[in-house]
């Protein structure tokens, strides 16, 4: 996310909490206060399945929000895939014929974000659609909001944008909504907003089904079983709540033979080191550690590496850095998983033309899901983010 999302860092300073996937879509960015431990808040003998441990099912936050198939949007909107939008060959040239502009605007750049703006190029290019503007707001929501008024003087009839902060968004983007825009939001919304009035869709990663891969992948890194840690983002942030606590169900419910046996939050990702030192010290033969994201697992990586607990496997979210130059090399990571940015931005340019042709357009659309461990991080890489991993892991690799 995925990315994701330094957008938050935003949300962080104005509301007292912190796209693309994403790697989303980021809190991956976050910066917070010292990383907090957490007991569980119950003492729970079992789960609703049966199982032992059922105590952490209550720890991290959003805990409540609805389980499923796939998440709901921010408004309780059902999701669709991304498999389901398309356009016909006739509504391709009846866009191509109307001569339309786009901006994107970004909160952040990286990877992910690389990726969602080439997937959306490529949409746009085959519609005809000319880019006017594309801009990267360095998580600060002043700048955004200022791109937002740069990029209304060049008359965009489409905006894809990645909100840095949902709260001073509604005012950042109302320029944009008065000037009837059709605005396809990653991620994340705007408080205030609701489709198909504001705004047409957002397009994000599917969060539950992220968790429940990790899961497996935690499951295969351990041999179905052995005890584990899970160090979380303590923060009220929708797409990491949902991806963390959806791992931790699956785990509770799906691998009996998984234990968990402590878990950590924590709200600045370069306090991760401390809360994994302090886990392993507590729990010196934990067969693995799930961690939120991929920037925020690097500490705890190092701490692995630094402590000598060589076979203890960590498994998280997102492409990218050196954790995926770690993985090459047969360390701690044994894998991730990611959302598909390129995919997001050619759903979201795809979204905004049928708005434009007067069709309806779902609410909340997420993208597909991609695992990747040691055998497969090229074509994870190219499905994910359409290009290869860097020259670094491609040469230990052999490829």
């Amino acid at each position: 996310m995925k990315r994701f999302m330094g957008a938050l860092l935003a949300v962080l300073l104005g509301i007292g909490m912190i796209g693309c996937g994403a790697e989303g879509q980021t809190a991956e960015n976050a910066a917070g206060t010292e990383a907090v431990s957490e007991e569980p808040g119950v003492n729970a003998e079992t789960d609703e399945a049966g199982n032992a441990g059922g105590q952490w099912l209550s720890v991290i936050p959003g805990y409540g929000n609805e389980a499923g198939e796939y998440a709901k949007g921010p408004n309780g909107e059902e999701a669709v895939p991304t498999t389901d939008i398309s356009l016909t060959e006739e509504q391709y040239a009846q866009i191509r014929e109307k001569g339309l502009k786009a901006a994107m605007i970004w909160a952040g750049a990286s990877e992910w974000y690389n990726a969602m703006t080439d997937g959306a190029k490529a949409e746009f290019e085959k519609m005809g659609i000319e880019i006017v503007a594309t801009s990267d707001a360095q998580f600060d929501p002043s700048k955004q909001a200022t791109d937002i008024e740069t990029s209304m003087a060049l008359k965009p009839d489409i905006i894809l944008s990645l909100p840095v902060d949902p709260v001073s968004g509604t005012r950042a983007f109302s320029p944009a909504v008065d000037a009837g825009v059709k605005i396809v939001f990653a991620d994340n919304g705007v408080d205030g907003y609701k489709a198909g009035e504001q705004y047409v869709s957002i397009v994000t990663g599917d969060q539950y089904g992220m968790g429940r891969a990790a899961a497996k992948l935690m499951a295969e890194a351990v041999g179905g079983k052995g005890r584990i840690g899970i160090i979380y983002y303590d923060v009220d942030y929708l797409v990491t709540n949902n991806r963390d606590n959806e791992f931790v169900r699956t785990i509770v419910n799906d691998y009996p033979d998984i234990e968990i046996v402590a878990m950590s939050g924590f709200s600045a990702e370069n306090a991760t080191g401390e809360v994994a030192s302090a886990m392993m010290t507590q729990n010196p033969d934990l067969n693995g550690i799930y961690v939120s994201w991929d920037v925020a697992a690097e500490p705890v990586v190092s701490e692995l590496r630094a402590g000598g607990y060589k076979d203890c496997k960590v498994v998280t979210m997102d492409l990218g850095g050196n954790n995926d130059l770690d993985m090459a090399q047969g360390g701690n990571v044994y894998g991730k998983v990611a959302d598909m940015p390129f995919q997001i931005g050619e759903t979201m340019a795809k979204l905004a033309a049928l708005s434009i042709l007067g069709e309806d357009a779902p609410a909340y659309v997420v993208s597909e899901t991609v695992s990747m461990t040691r055998d497969n991080m090229v074509e994870a890489w190219n499905q994910s983010l359409n290009k290869d991993p860097d020259s670094s892991v491609l040469e230990i690799l052999g490829k």
